[in-house]
């Protein structure tokens, strides 16, 4: 069976809007259910670490290197973008002013070729 230039484009555009449906839901259903039932304040306290344990993880992986069969390796790049982002955070705490101060601090490193 020999599949046609539009039938390919039809079934690539249906998968991408049903994954992307998908991904919608997995993300929007849970608010959705939770919104409707009062949760204890102890599950309220240990909900309010799961975004800084997130923001956790992806900014230490961000800072390895795998390397199979060998320990993991420092990203020199991201560690030094990191290093005044860290600073700008524990002096204004506020996040847009974070934001910005590390991507100007990864332009700097790339655009120096230490990334």
């Amino acid at each position: 069976m020999e599949w046609g230039c539009a039938d390919l484009t039809t079934k690539v555009f249906i998968t991408i809007l049903l994954a992307g449906l998908v991904t919608w839901l997995i993300r929007v259903v849970p608010f959705v259910l939770v919104k409707r039932f009062k949760l204890p304040a102890w599950l309220i306290d240990f909900l309010s670490f799961v975004p800084v344990a997130i923001l956790t993880a992806i900014f230490v992986e961000s800072l390895l290197i795998y390397r199979p069969g060998q320990w993991p390796g420092i990203n020199i790049g991201n560690l030094l973008a990191s290093v005044p982002t860290f600073v700008a955070a524990i002096i204004s705490k506020n996040l847009l002013l974070i934001v910005i101060v590390g991507v100007i601090s990864m332009a700097v490193v790339r655009l120096l070729g230490w990334a």
